[in-house]
């Protein structure tokens, strides 16, 4: 990661969002831990919205929509407040959810534009990034 000069001065932004993305990890599996659910559970589940992906099958602008519908932290909010009414697993599959949302922001992965997979919120990833 760059450091933070006058021609750069976006590259702290960028890392105090990574850090975000830390703490929100963080905090999904501390939660997860708290509620006490099974650890085969968050293994098997942690990876699932990365399925949106296939967004991408379609045309870039439905992938980006697909992905940044599942990849926003609204969305396992929601399901946490569902929790109230359906339970304790609605709970930990919102932490699980959460933890991953934070996990790819603080690999970089942001909310993507819809010029591509590799245009994200947080800059390019990937080839595109290579390329500069």
């Amino acid at each position: 990661m760059s450091t933070v000069t006058a021609s750069n001065p976006i590259a702290g932004t960028i890392l105090l969002q990574r850090l975000e993305g830390l703490a929100a990890l963080g905090l999904g599996v501390a939660a997860y831990i708290w509620l006490g659910q099974s650890w085969w559970v968050f293994a098997l589940l942690f990876l699932v919205p990365d399925i949106a992906m296939l967004g991408y099958l379609r045309s870039p602008r439905f992938g980006a929509l697909t992905y940044n519908l599942v990849h926003t932290y609204a969305a396992p909010a929601l399901l946490a407040l569902s929790g109230l009414a359906v339970g304790p697993l609605a709970y930990g599959l919102a932490a699980i959810w959460t933890a991953h949302i934070g996990f790819d922001r603080l690999l970089g992965y942001g909310l993507k534009l819809e010029t591509g997979f590799e245009h994200t919120h947080l800059g390019l990833i990937g080839k595109a990034r290579r390329k500069r």
